[in-house]
């Protein structure tokens, strides 16, 4: 009988541990390192995806303040669509080791802030992706492989479907007002499905974010060979407002939404204009949150001339004070934390937040809500106007009778606006 209570215990146990979801959002744990960025075929504007056998080139790169370089290495987790580890080995997923260093960085040049700038190029020579879906890549100190300085997220695609899509704000629950609603197509001819009406799964971001992603698991209708997406709730976005932005490409004089700039050691300082709620459309050229790293001043490279600056922001918001405001970019990884919440200061009447960021053109917009990457709304500081121009990415993933992971068929990108 005690033996049957401790089988019976023991497996509760592992069944506990399985379900406990593992942390796989693109994140920096270590404060040392900064500046975390992906690109594909060196276009920062491309999403981090890499076609299966074919000649994309991807390129991680990241900072360590400090004086000179340590030894880092890498790896690769296959994950399933929802971004927890598949049930494949690595022998399956992978060609070569499991396992690289990082050996390509460069030391800062001319700045006061000393930092080494470190690239990772995928795929790598003794390191290939096998099958299509989700990865997470690891960064981790040779010396201690159990504590995770970065991970990424990245995928890899097989593109055998054909995406379409209508992007309108004539939606369902308003006309031009604050929200856009998407209509989708899956082309699924060719492609070796069973049903197109279940045995796909679509996942759709705006503007990348995360907080507002949707997952469909049937489609409307089905014409032929034809997955239909449309008139679903899911589907319909706030529309939000565009990206504010600011530049530090100089630290002789403000740049772009910066007040004032002063050197009080050990960093440059940037104090940009107090932002306000909006309450009207304001349309501005947008990058749909990214960053671009550069120091305008120098003719060399600004990965590693590019010094780091404590930028300073504040927002007037006396309406909110007693809600949980967030930064919200590709900057802060898209991630809901300390580092990225607003903190209301009585004295000053403002909500501020100060970060450690290297020079260059930064978009950003501010979000209301809570830690949880669900329920955020850019109503409230932001407004939801349906004129915004925004970002939405499209993933196609199914799995077939037989098959132990999630493959991603197909992904594509779409625009609303100007």
């Amino acid at each position: 009988m005690k033996r049957m209570v401790l089988t019976l215990a023991m497996f509760c146990a592992v069944v506990f541990l399985h379900a406990v979801p593992v942390n796989t959002m693109t994140s920096i744990f270590n404060p040392q390192f900064r500046s975390l960025q992906v690109k594909v075929n060196d276009n920062i504007f491309l999403p981090p995806v890499l076609l299966l056998e074919g000649g994309d080139r991807m390129t991680i790169e990241f900072d360590e303040l400090a004086e000179d370089n340590r030894y880092l290495r890498y790896s690769l987790q296959h994950c399933n669509a929802n971004w927890q580890p598949s049930a494949l080995a690595e022998s399956e997923y992978l060609s070569g080791f499991n396992v690289a260093d990082v050996d390509e960085f460069d030391f800062s040049q001319a700045t006061a802030t000393h930092y080494v700038h470190y690239r990772i190029n995928l795929p790598g020579y003794d390191m290939r992706p096998l099958v299509s879906g989700n990865y997470l890549l690891k960064v981790y100190d040779r010396d201690h492989p159990d504590e995770i300085l970065l991970q990424v997220r990245f995928s890899v695609v097989e593109q055998r479907v054909g995406i379409g899509s209508d992007i309108s704000s004539r939606t369902d629950i308003d006309i031009n007002r604050s929200h856009q609603q998407l209509s989708l197509t899956v082309d699924c001819t060719g492609a070796g499905i069973q049903s197109p009406f279940s045995d796909l799964r679509l996942y759709v971001q705006q503007n990348r974010r995360l907080d507002n992603e949707v997952m469909l698991s049937h489609p409307m209708r089905v014409v032929g060979r034809t997955a239909v997406y449309e008139h679903q709730r899911e589907l319909i976005f706030p529309a939000g407002n565009e990206f504010r932005r600011f530049e530090t490409v100089t630290l002789n004089f403000p740049g772009m939404r910066v007040e004032h700039t002063g050197f009080y050691d050990p960093y440059y300082h940037a104090a940009l204009q107090t932002d306000e709620s909006r309450k009207s459309y304001q349309y501005d050229s947008t990058q749909h949150g990214r960053f671009l790293l550069r120091n305008a001043e120098t003719d060399g490279d600004s990965e590693t001339e590019a010094d780091y600056v404590v930028t300073h922001f504040t927002l007037y918001a006396p309406e909110l004070v007693g809600q949980t405001i967030f930064l919200n970019g590709d900057f802060v990884n898209q991630n809901f934390n300390q580092e990225s919440q607003m903190v209301y200061n009585p004295d000053t009447g403002l909500f501020e937040r100060n970060m450690l960021l290297k020079q260059g053109s930064y978009n950003y917009q501010y979000l209301t809500g809570t830690r949880s990457p669900s329920g955020s709304r850019t109503e409230s500081v932001e407004g939801d106007f349906y004129e915004t121009n925004n970002e939405y990415t499209v993933k196609v993933y199914t799995r077939l009778p037989g098959e132990r992971y999630d493959r991603l068929i197909g992904y594509a990108v779409f625009y609303y606006g100007n």
